[in-house]
Formats: C-alpha cells, sequence, structure tokens
C-alpha cells in the first residue's frame, strides 16, 4: 500500500493517464480525418464510373451499354466493382449482380446496404443513377476492402498505448527509486539534525533541480536556526553571568545586615546598595524587553514623520552638562531639516546611547562630535564620531551582540546592551550600524534609508496621504 501512495507513483500515473489522453486526443481526429477522407474518396470514384457508364450509354443507347458492361464485368477481379444495369421495372440487364437490392428504392442518391458477394454479408456503397428511357444504374464497391488498414491502424494505436504504458511504468518505477534515494539522505540528516546536531547539512550539488533546491533553502534555514540557537545559549550564559553579581551582592548584604544589625545610618547605607543592585537587575530585564519588542517590528505602528535633525540637536542639548564635566567638546553639526519616517522614541534612546557609549570611551580634554546629514544617497545619516580609545576590527563585529563586552569596557559600567540596542533599532529602521575607525577613535554611523515609509506602509496599511501631518516627537532619554 505504501508503493501505492508514493509521490513518484503517482506522478507517474499521472504522466501514463495524460499521455494516454492526448494519444486518445490526437488519434480521435486523424480516425475521423481517415474516414471523411475514405467516404468522399469513395464517393468521388464511383461517381465518376456512374459518370462514365452514363456516357456510353448516351452514345451507343441500352445494348451497347450491356456488352460494354459485361466486358468490364470479365476483365475485373471478383468483388471488386459491383455493376448493375436494370430496366424500368427494376429487372437486371447487365452486369455481376443477380437481382436489385432489395434496400435501395428506385430514386437515384448514394447508398450503402448489407450484400452477400459469395463470402457472406458484408457492406457495399453503391451509386444509383436514372438514365433515359427509365432505366437505373448502380456502381458499388466493397468497404470491406480497406478493414485490413484499420485493422493495422487500431493495432498500432494499441501497441502505442502498451509501449507508453510499459515505459511510463518502468519510468515511475526508476523516478521513484532515485527520489526515493533523495529521500533517505534528506531523512538521515534531519534524523542527525533532531538528535541535536545542528551542523549537519544536507548535501547539494551544482544541479539546479526541485530537490537540489529545497536542499539549499533548508540548509540557509539551519544556518539562522544555529545561529539563533547559539546566539540564545551565550544570551543565556550572559544574563546568568550578568544576573549572578548583582543578585550575590544583594544577598551578601542582606545576610550581613541581618547577622551583624548594624547602626540604623549603617543599614540604610547597604539597603540604597541594595536597591542599586536590584536597579541593575531591572534595567538588564527592561533593556532584553525592550530589545524583544523592537525585533518583533510591533515599535513600527509608532512610526511618525520625524526631523532627525531636532532629535540629534536635543540629544547634544541633553548630554552637553555630562560633557561639560569631563571637559569633553560636544558639538552638533547639521545641513539642515532631516525628515523621516520613523520611532522618535527609539531613534532618540539609540542616538543617547551612541554619545553615552563616547562620553565613557573618550578622556578628558577630548571632543564628540554628532552630526545629521540628510539627502545622504536618498537617506538620512546619523553619525557620532569621537576622539577616544576606538574598538579594534576584530571586535567590531561583536560589540553589537548582546552582553558583548571588549576589554576596554570591563572596568565600565554596563551590561553590553548599548551597541545592541542601537544596532535593534537601526534594523527597525531599514538601516545598520556601521562602526568605523575615526582615528583617532570611533565613528558611529546610520544610514536611515528613504524607503522606511514603504516598509511603514507593508506594515500598518497607511494612507500615503498621512504624509502630509505635520513632523513631530517627543525624544526621551535615558
Amino acid at each position: 500500500m505504501r508503493v501505492l501512495r508514493a509521490s513518484a507513483l503517482t506522478l507517474a500515473v499521472g504522466y501514463i493517464s495524460l499521455g494516454l489522453a492526448a494519444l486518445a486526443l490526437f488519434a480521435a481526429p486523424l480516425w475521423f480525418a481517415w474516414r471523411v477522407t475514405i467516404q468522399d474518396g469513395r464517393r468521388e470514384i464511383l461517381g465518376a464510373d456512374a459518370t462514365r457508364l452514363a456516357e456510353v450509354f448516351r452514345r451507343e443507347g441500352a445494348a451497347g451499354l450491356v456488352s460494354f458492361m459485361n466486358a468490364r464485368v470479365g476483365m475485373q477481379i471478383a468483388g471488386e466493382r459491383l455493376l448493375l444495369l436494370a430496366d424500368a421495372q427494376l429487372q437486371p440487364m447487365a452486369g455481376n449482380l443477380r437481382a436489385w437490392p432489395s434496400s435501395v428504392p428506385p430514386t437515384p442518391g448514394t447508398y450503402t446496404i448489407k450484400a452477400d458477394l459469395g463470402r457472406g454479408l458484408t457492406d457495399v456503397a453503391l451509386v444509383h443513377s436514372v438514365l433515359n428511357g427509365g432505366y437505373h444504374l448502380l456502381v458499388g464497391r466493397d468497404t470491406a476492402r480497406l478493414e485490413p488498414l484499420e485493422r493495422r491502424f487500431w493495432y498500432a494505436l494499441a501497441s502505442a498505448v502498451a509501449i507508453l504504458s510499459v515505459l511510463g511504468t518502468a519510468g515511475g518505477i526508476l523516478v521513484r527509486r532515485l527520489l526515493m534515494a533523495r529521500i533517505h539522505g534528506i531523512r538521515a540528516t534531519v534524523s542527525t539534525i533532531i538528535q541535536s546536531d545542528l551542523s549537519q547539512r544536507l548535501h547539494t550539488d551544482r544541479s539546479a533541480d526541485e530537490l537540489n533546491t529545497l536542499s539549499q533553502t533548508i540548509n540557509g534555514m539551519l544556518d539562522q536556526t544555529e545561529q539563533l540557537v547559539h546566539g540564545i545559549r551565550n544570551v543565556s550564559n550572559a544574563i546568568a553571568h550578568d544576573l549572578r553579581t548583582p543578585l550575590a551582592e544583594l544577598r551578601s548584604r542582606l545576610e550581613e545586615l541581618a547577622l551583624t544589625r548594624p547602626s540604623p545610618q549603617q543599614t540604610f547605607a547597604e539597603i540604597d546598595a541594595a536597591v542599586a543592585d536590584v536597579d541593575r537587575v531591572i534595567s538588564i530585564f527592561n533593556a532584553l524587553l525592550r530589545l524583544a519588542e523592537i525585533d518583533s517590528g510591533l515599535r513600527r505602528s509608532g512610526f511618525v514623520p520625524i526631523d532627525m535633525a531636532d532629535i540629534a540637536a536635543a540629544a547634544v542639548e541633553f548630554y552637553q552638562p555630562a560633557a561639560e564635566l569631563k571637559n569633553i567638546q560636544l558639538s552638533f553639526e547639521s545641513g539642515g531639516p532631516a525628515s523621516i519616517r520613523g520611532d522618535p522614541v527609539l531613534l532618540a534612546q539609540a542616538l543617547g546611547n551612541l554619545i553615552d557609549n563616547a562620553l565613557k570611551y573618550t578622556p578628558d580634554n577630548g571632543a564628540i562630535t554628532v552630526a545629521v546629514r540628510g539627502e545622504v544617497e536618498r537617506g538620512v545619516e546619523v553619525l557620532v564620531a569621537d576622539s577616544g580609545a576606538g574598538i579594534p576590527d576584530a571586535d567590531k563585529p561583536k560589540v553589537v551582540e548582546r552582553f558583548y563586552r571588549g576589554d576596554a569596557s570591563r572596568g565600565t559600567p554596563g551590561v553590553g546592551l548599548g551597541l545592541s540596542l542601537v544596532e535593534a533599532v537601526a534594523r527597525l529602521h531599514g538601516s545598520s550600524l556601521v562602526l568605523e575607525d575615526n582615528r583617532p577613535g570611533l565613528r558611529a554611523r546610520i544610514l536611515l534609508a528613504q524607503d522606511t515609509l514603504q516598509i511603514t506602509r507593508a506594515a500598518r496599511g497607511d494612507d500615503p496621504a498621512d504624509e502630509r501631518g505635520a513632523l513631530r516627537h517627543e525624544p526621551v532619554y535615558p
């Protein structure tokens, strides 16, 4: 029963049925054309014979036609042609028919009758003509003479059906074996992957068949799945590591308070430190929840027309006091309005993270530049450049990973989610975070594409008329 349900065999049966239907559609008009051609040709031949005999009757009369017909009957092969000349009372006068056929009426025309030609009843085509003086002329041919040719046609058609069925069945079995061999290979590899070996991949080659294309697609999916699984594993390890420290410190403080029973002043100091540890844990979870919300794409519902230059100017103003405490020159450059469509809160948070990172790693008396340039390659470029230590080239692809902290950031506060948030916000807005050397320092660049509006339309089904709304934003900074 499994063989009967096999897709390859079903496909082969379908192809055989389609081939038989095509053969029938080809044979039916051919057979019809054959019959019509033969009938028309026979009718023309009989009509020509009747015309010649009528011409003999016109020239030589009835006696001459009788003599001519008897001579022709004597020379022809028996049964080759049927001839009969009868008088007005349908009594035979000449020919090879002993009597007037009862099924042929006295009116002229073309008829097909059953007649006994000495080998049993057979179909005979007749042309009946009425001559001057009331004489009746019959000219006919045996239609069974072409039956061997018709039988050969049907034999050939049956042979074609048999060959098509045999070859189709053999081809179906062969295709099924080849297909099942490929499927067994795929199933074996997938079974290994199910056993948690995510490094396995389906075999592919340079062919462009459907299974190879499917295998390449599945391999791409497996690559993404393996990357996500490793990412989840790394994030889980990082979360456990980053939560263990504040929770351990919190437990230690509470345990020490319970054992030592210090003075109220020292107790409140320890409580403040415990609250700081709890806030650190809460900030980690808030950052993770924010990243999850961004990755889901739900924040696209908050996209509105905004001016990125206004958001950047507000961010620079917000961080200006912190820069002055370190004697860092924080400057803002803009080429004018930079209108895009996006989430103002997320863009403000992302820009705030970039400026905050620059302040952390820029030494005293350094410089930070925030620039917004509109219509750069049909987009809006947001740039934050500092004169700090920068990031090594080997670490640049890693710093956007969640909880990753390079050697230079070990002694600074943070959990390694700042650049991850920036990269996620950039991706939400159809862009990406690019980290480059500023020589010295780091230059972080985001190119917000103008086709963000198309992304928003696809996600929300917005009416283009909404673009006429006023620019508005409500930046919020950490």
